[in-house]
């Protein structure tokens, strides 16, 4: 600030550039703001920076603002061979075009390495002692692992990755100039893109002779599979295996398809045409039925006779085969029962027994409560057996209206207490409620498929001393040990404990 008040001894202006001004503080630049807004005729700022973002927007409000792009490749390279043949230097232009791409843009920065590399030469730069004294991976191994990976040459990759990071190169900066290399690959394919190729013109043919002879399928896939890698590259554990793994997958990408575990990839997941059987299963199905015989009538009164059933809203007449229903009765399968407070109750199987296979015929009346729908003249004695199988089976057919009281009458046990007499224990009045409001249809559902007409229902309420105790899982296993002591040996033999 004291320099800008004097004049100028040579010239018309005093000019002050003032190079990283980002990095002022906040301080200095309020100092500088004073003389800024009213600067002396004389005086001129020039303030370099490569962060403007960091600069007072007060500063920024009282500058011209140049934006200076960064310099291309082959703007680099040009005025690198301007200096080396004023200096008298020997050069490669592949070797400038290496110190062109190190610089990044940035001129100052080229220059500070070409003088690195023209020490280092003695004079005489070349490619290979430029990479050498730059630690460059030569191009020449991404040329060759893109030509391996287009003829999946897998085998051979890994062995050039090895010799790679053998040389001291990291698997990361391996896949970064890869990555690079086919990008240029992919620019070299077609006339539009290839003037985004900043490299020397002799590399420019080299790129569009490998661009003809890779698919762009290929070159797509293995741009996305190495940047992948290059994301998970800091987080993965096993680096190396992470690089092995990316390139297998690039050599396996012109390969064809195998299902085999040889070819070291996931077998092909095809669905399979599923409706398209059902379909014709259906249409086999069907011509079967066409084909067979209809049945005589007698065949189907018996069938009608056979089956059980129970109350719906489609009226329909009873079975007039009495003697084939008795003789179908006496031919039911024994099923056993067990008591109330037994652990292996076996109302699990009766329940599966009495769950109806196909739509049974309905009949109203064992509803309404209308006892026309029975034959008066049988009477025919049925077993414990019987009674609970054609519970179970009433209580699988009820209507869904009545489905909370038909799931707690599955948890019954309807007992014969002198026949026809059947006795059913409740656990609470309410339920008893709810059983009485149905209990006619329930009598003439047990009539109809008993086939006893004498048969009677008492409800009442279970006493405090015949209530069954509930058992842990613990009194459960006990209880059946004891009925079934092959079970302890069971549990000895494989080392088993109580979930």
């Amino acid at each position: 600030m004291e320099q800008t008040r004097i004049p100028p001894q040579v010239g018309r202006y005093k000019v002050f550039i003032i190079d990283e001004v980002h990095m002022l503080s906040t301080a200095a630049f309020n100092a500088f703001l004073k003389t800024l807004e009213e600067p002396p005729a004389h005086v001129v700022f020039i303030l370099a920076t490569t962060e403007k973002h960091k600069i007072l927007p007060t500063i920024l409000s009282r500058c011209q603002i140049y934006d200076f792009e960064r310099m291309t490749i082959r703007d680099t390279i040009d005025h690198l061979k301007s200096v080396a043949e004023g200096e008298g230097i020997q050069y490669e232009e592949q070797a400038l075009a290496i110190i062109a791409e190190k610089a990044d843009g940035g001129m100052r920065d080229a220059l500070s390495i070409f003088d690195q590399a023209v020490a280092f030469c003695g004079g005489n730069i070349t490619y290979q002692k430029v990479i050498e004294d730059l630690n460059v991976l030569d191009a020449e191994y991404y040329f060759s692992l893109v030509d391996l990976a287009a003829e999946n040459k897998a085998a051979e990759m890994m062995v050039m990755l090895n010799n790679i990071i053998n040389k001291g190169f990291d698997g990361g900066r391996l896949i970064n100039g890869l990555a690079k290399h086919v990008r240029n690959v992919l620019m070299a394919k077609d006339a539009q893109t290839l003037p985004l190729l900043e490299v020397s013109d002799q590399m420019r043919q080299r790129y569009e002779e490998q661009a003809r002879r890779c698919e762009t399928r290929m070159l797509y896939r293995a741009l996305q599979l190495m940047n992948r890698c290059d994301v998970q590259y800091r987080q993965s554990t096993n680096k190396r295996l992470l690089v092995e793994l990316t390139l297998i997958e690039i050599a396996q990408i012109t390969q064809p398809d195998e299902d085999t575990p040889s070819a070291g990839r996931r077998p092909a997941r095809r669905l399979k045409p599923l409706f398209r059987y059902l379909q014709r299963s259906v249409t086999d199905v069907q011509s079967k039925k066409q084909q067979t015989v209809a049945p005589s009538p007698k065949a189907e009164a018996e069938k009608v006779a056979a089956t059980p059933s129970i109350a719906t809203n489609e009226p329909q007449k009873a079975p007039q085969q009495a003697p084939q229903a008795a003789a179908a009765a006496t031919q039911r399968p024994a099923l056993k029962a067990s008591s109330l407070a037994s652990v292996t109750h076996s109302w699990k199987n009766l329940r599966e027994a009495a769950k109806p296979k196909n739509k049974m015929n309905i009949i109203p009346s064992t509803l309404t409560g209308d006892p026309s729908a029975t034959r008066e003249d049988e009477h025919l004695e049925f077993s414990q057996q019987d009674l609970e199988l054609q519970w179970m089976s009433m209580c699988n057919r009820m209507p869904q209206k009545l489905n909370a009281i038909a799931v707690r009458m599955k948890n019954m046990n309807p007992v014969i207490l002198q026949m026809p007499a059947v006795e059913v224990v409740v656990e609470n009045p309410l339920v008893m409620e709810e059983m009485m409001q149905i209990k006619g249809s329930i009598v003439n559902t047990l009539k109809l498929h008993l086939h006893n007409s004498d048969v009677t229902l008492s409800i009442r309420v279970t006493e405090r001393h015949e209530q069954a105790k509930i058992l842990t899982r613990g009194e459960q296993y006990e209880q059946m040990e004891q009925n079934n002591p092959a079970l302890a040996k069971l549990r000895e033999l494989f080392n088993l404990e109580l979930a």
